[in-house]
């Protein structure tokens, strides 16, 4: 007779599947365990993103008194160096090494320059705060230098680790991984955000010094972990075999119109959900008068809808959807989640806006997860790295100009409204916000007409198999 532990044991391996949807991302070549430890270097990616777009933008405001000005100029920076994931992908791809390695050594020089940036950032940002008796151009060209080291780090790092992952993961569990992996980034933020917060709470600038050191030892133990045995040695990969030119695999990658549309859907729909990101909790404390609490809350919102969109992605994709179809489900779902939180000020609804901020979240989940596998299945043998690195380059460029538009715009018709430039019907704080909120609606039905010539008729979709690989980053 079998044991209660045993009965209770047996239970739970028939029903643990529909509870873990990813469990079955691991296969025999790719086992769990070898999995959650190459998504580590996610983990360190997810602090640099926390410490660069939340944590230091509040403190160096508040605490450290730097203009805003400048503030934002620093922040920007990492973005910059965005278009050039795709080099650092197609380098990746085509590396000559005596020891046999591709991915490893970006990886490896990605994480020492993430390491460097974070460990001169304090005292950069000490020196711009004016609290010493040096001259003030080093603070500017210390922060100016430690911000561009974590953000070329950061993405190097990024495109390389999740190219490995594409390496290592069978042709069958590539779209699950593609969903692991953005879990893993959520999760880091998640608990990068908590752990940060209530580190600084009793804020000094000795607390700030050794928060952001102890980060950039944490990344470099994460990333070594990481990469630890993960790519498979072979002596003298690549050497005497002829690499093709940038600009000559980039334009093989781009062979045809369908290549071009899909990166112009990417960036025209990455745009459409991410002009909001600055936006929604100033929204619902100015225009629905909700506490800084209820606000907080929100990001967790977002960050669950998201999560819902990856999970339902997953099992999608690994049904055999056609990833381009559910890409389009997702930008349907934010045809519904912007007027959501447009009427929720007319209907002074708070429930209605956390629904409409939650629906953002699922749509954006499931249109990053479809676009990303789409490009990664048309890749061609031996381009995945330049693939992933496109694919990355035009998400993490078109997220940073739309974040930048958004708040740029929303100041611009709040001053129209303010000033009666727009009538007396649209006066008001919330005229400023719902006028990008209809400019993101635009924009997605743009996306719409770029994916639709994209799209399987549906009697193909069962027979859609997802080859190739996809693997994602979630945008800073």
């Amino acid at each position: 007779m079998m044991s209660l532990n045993d009965r209770l044991a047996a239970k739970w391996a028939d029903i643990g599947p529909g509870f873990l949807p990813f469990a079955d991302a691991a296969s025999d070549e790719f086992p769990l365990a070898r999995m959650l430890r190459l998504s580590l270097f996610q983990f360190s990616v997810a602090m640099a993103l926390v410490l660069l777009n939340g944590t230091l933008n509040r403190v160096m405001i508040v605490e450290l008194g730097v203009p805003t000005w400048l503030v934002a100029l620093l922040v920007s920076l990492p973005l910059l160096f965005a278009p050039f994931r795709a080099l650092i992908g197609f380098k990746s791809d085509h590396y000559k090494s005596h020891l046999g390695w591709r991915r490893v050594p970006f990886l490896w020089f990605g994480s020492l320059l993430q390491f460097g940036g974070l460990a001169i950032m304090p005292f950069a940002l000490i020196l711009l705060s004016g609290d010493t008796t040096g001259p003030a151009w080093i603070g500017y060209v210390g922060a100016t230098l430690a911000f561009l080291l974590v953000g070329v780090g950061m993405h190097t790092t990024q495109t390389a680790g999740l190219a490995l992952a594409t390496d290592l993961a069978p042709e069958h569990v590539r779209p699950r991984v593609v969903a692991f992996l953005y879990v893993m980034l959520l999760a880091g933020i998640v608990a990068s955000s908590l752990v940060f917060g209530w580190l600084l709470s009793n804020f000094s600038q000795l607390r700030l010094i050794q928060v952001i050191q102890g980060a950039a030892v944490l990344t470099m133990v994460l990333n070594v972990v990481a990469l630890w045995k993960q790519e498979q040695r072979v002596p003298n990969r690549n050497i005497g075999v002829a690499s093709p030119s940038f600009s000559d695999a980039l334009a093989a990658l781009r062979e045809g119109e369908r290549w071009t549309r899909v990166l112009v859907a990417v960036g025209l729909g990455t745009a459409a959900f991410s002009m909001q990101d600055i936006l929604l909790e100033p929204y619902g404390g100015e225009v629905l008068k909700l506490t800084v609490g209820a606000t907080t809350v929100l990001t967790g919102l977002l960050a669950l809808g998201t999560l819902a969109g990856l999970v339902i992605a997953a099992k999608q994709l690994n049904d055999g959807k056609d990833p381009f179809r559910l890409a389009g489900l997702g930008v349907v779902a934010g045809l519904v989640a912007f007027p959501f939180v447009i009427f929720s000020a007319a209907a002074d609804s708070a429930w209605l806006f956390r629904a409409g901020v939650m629906l953002i979240g699922f749509g954006g989940g499931l249109f990053s997860v479809g676009t990303l596998t789409a490009a990664m299945n048309m890749a061609r043998e031996g381009q995945s790295g330049l693939a992933l690195g496109a694919w990355g380059a035009v998400q993490a460029s078109a997220a940073g100009i739309a974040i930048l538009l958004g708040g740029g715009l929303r100041d611009l018709f709040a001053r129209l409204a303010a000033d009666g430039s727009l009538g007396a019907a649209f006066t008001g704080p919330w005229v400023g916000y719902n006028a990008v909120y209809h400019i993101e609606i635009i924009l997605l039905f743009a996306t719409l007409a770029a994916l639709g010539p994209l799209v399987r008729p549906a009697t193909e979709h069962r027979r859609y198999v997802s080859n190739k690989f996809g693997l994602a980053e979630f945008p800073g």
